[in-house]
């Protein structure tokens, strides 16, 4: 019998892809969401899927930017301090998950109550429920700098227990989760 041998290339071949898989193992088995929608739907979207990793078991952090922001915000806070056009931006823009429209079928604000009716009558969680219980799973939400700043928004117009920081924290919990969505 003839021995067989492998050829440099093919073993060369064989320890990148040991490699590559190695360095895919070495990923935690977490999420990192972006939510970008400040819209009822995309949010209970992103909050189900947070609540659902959070049961499996896996770190979930919730990257918020632009209008994603109003998903996160308290449901009335002071404007004072704030210049005119923060002020004017904060008053258009919905205050909290019981504000957001839907992006479809918003019908002048009466598209989400009607959706929150029907999920009433399904026994669905409300938004506001599942932003409750993916915090107290151990969600980890930052809400981005820049965008509070451009909105005029400040850490205490958010929920309770909401981090600060920028796209290097996002980015950073997005190289160490195995995945990484953008709602």
């Amino acid at each position: 019998m003839s021995e067989q041998t492998t050829s440099p290339d093919v073993s060369q071949q064989v320890q990148e892809l040991q490699e590559r898989l190695a360095k895919l193992e070495e990923k935690d088995q977490n999420l990192t969401m972006i939510l970008m929608s400040g819209e009822f739907d995309k949010a209970m979207a992103g909050f189900i899927i947070a609540n659902g990793a959070l049961a499996m078991g896996k770190e979930v952090t919730l990257f918020v930017t632009f209008w994603g922001l109003d998903v996160i915000k308290k449901s009335s806070f002071s404007t004072s301090g704030r210049g005119f056009l923060e002020k004017m931006v904060l008053w258009m823009r919905p205050k909290g998950a019981m504000k957001l429209p839907t992006s479809k079928m918003n019908f002048a604000g009466i598209g989400p109550k009607l959706f929150r009716y029907m999920m009433g009558k399904k026994n669905v969680e409300g938004l506001a429920s599942l932003i409750e219980m993916a915090q107290e799973f151990g969600l980890k939400i930052i809400a981005c700098q820049m965008s509070m700043d451009v909105m005029g928004l400040k850490q205490e117009d958010l929920l309770d227990g909401v981090e600060v920081g920028g796209v290097a924290a996002m980015l950073n919990s997005s190289y160490k989760s195995n995945s990484t969505l953008f709602i």
